[in-house]
């Protein structure tokens, strides 16, 4: 008899990018451990060094900018087959998370914060929401 496959303890997704990738280490009920912006050229070490620790992990990748690209890196480090997940409006989530955890002071305080770019790359803050995606499609099953 087939079973479904057990929800894993751990995801590890990366919003990937040309030049820099986001990436977060997320437990199953949510709870974030890791999350960092990397270059691209280093996602396949990093993801096989996080592998390492977290051997129970999913690899959740987003879909769109250069997915192929960051996969194939993966590929070359880790024998980890990585799950797709749609990136529709992730950029914008990843920018209101970002916003939550460091509110705009002085007077951006007073800008909506749709108006507002944050001062460094969020792309981890991305991930994170990558993250949730998969773990909440895994609940839906």
């Amino acid at each position: 008899m087939h079973q479904p496959p057990a929800t894993p303890r751990h995801v590890i997704a990366v919003d990937p990018g040309r030049d820099k990738c986001g990436l977060a280490l997320v437990r199953c009920d949510g709870c974030v451990l890791h999350k960092a912006v990397v270059p691209a050229g280093e996602i396949g070490q990093i993801v096989a060094r996080l592998l390492e620790d977290y051997p129970c992990s999913a690899l959740a990748l987003g879909d769109r900018t250069a997915a192929r690209d960051v996969e194939t890196a993966i590929g070359e480090h880790v024998q980890v087959d990585p799950v797709l997940v749609d990136e529709h409006r992730s950029t914008e989530q990843g920018r209101r998370r970002y916003f939550l955890d460091n509110p705009p002071r002085g007077w951006r305080r007073l800008l909506p914060i749709g108006l507002q770019t944050p001062p460094c790359p969020y792309d981890d803050y991305v991930a994170v929401v990558l993250a949730e995606r998969y773990l909440d499609s895994l609940r839906r099953r």
